[in-house]
């Protein structure tokens, strides 16, 4: 078996490619020349707003992930330094007990009390060890999931606006009423329009997913899963409808 499998550290070497990770500014130009092609077809449209809105997310993402992936050394400096005179207190604490312990059997109860005391306290300062360690962690835990959590409104807003674009309106010449949308889009407009709204979705998931590009803490990888299935759900009901709107202009 190979040393490289068992202890992948030693395993320096990495594979040079171009399609090993994601490319913010690819990424980005793609928002860009979306945004401009449903300028060019839906001017003035609130679906055009919503990706300018997304545009100015995706660039802010992206200069967060790319601040999340190096290590934060103030703050490691100072959770290391915290770390070590919690264990200097207690190291100091066991040499003092050491010096001045003398075993008599009058005093084993207090003894047992004191060494049960003993163990509580140590106990509270590993998890006040833990926590410590954890701090970079948690910082860059809270704003990656700030910015998803954006991401995530961004997806559901643009499902918004494809909610009420029906094409049984179209195929079936429904009436309509007093409460009825406003819908004033032909079957290829409304097709484009469906697109461009599944186009949104897909980049959403790509701007996520260059958190979990850059960081590698389940929390965080967990959002980015639940928001990948979240766009791929509400893109598949946009591609429903133009499934049905492809068939019955085949038909």
């Amino acid at each position: 078996m190979s040393v490289s499998i068992l202890f992948p550290f030693f395993n320096k070497k990495t594979i040079p490619g171009k399609f090993s990770d994601l490319r913010p500014e690819l990424i980005l130009t793609t928002i860009e020349k979306l945004e401009q092609r449903i300028g060019d077809r839906f001017p003035d449209s609130g679906l055009q707003r919503v990706c300018g809105e997304f545009r100015q997310l995706a660039s802010e993402a992206d200069e967060m992930a790319r601040q999340l992936r190096p290590p934060i050394w103030p703050v490691r400096a100072i959770a290391l330094v915290a770390v070590g005179l919690i264990l200097g207190l207690v190291i100091w604490a066991l040499l003092q007990v050491a010096r001045h312990f003398t075993f008599d059997p009058k005093t084993v109860p207090d003894l047992l009390q004191a060494s049960e005391s003993a163990i509580n306290e140590l106990i509270f300062l590993g998890l006040a060890v833990f926590s410590l360690l954890g701090l970079e962690t948690r910082l860059k835990r809270r704003a990656a999931l700030k910015v998803l959590h954006q991401l995530r409104s961004i997806a559901h807003v643009v499902d918004m606006h494809q909610l009420t674009k029906d094409p049984a309106h179209l195929l079936s010449r429904l009436k309509d009423t007093k409460s009825s949308p406003e819908r004033n889009l032909t079957r290829h407009q409304l097709t484009r329009y469906l697109d461009y709204c599944s186009e949104l979705l897909a980049l959403n998931a790509k701007v996520a997913a260059l958190f979990a590009q850059n960081m590698e803490d389940p929390v965080v990888l967990g959002a980015v899963n639940d928001l990948e299935l979240l766009a791929q759900g509400l893109s598949a009901k946009i591609w429903q409808k133009i499934m049905i709107l492809d068939l019955a202009e085949d038909d």
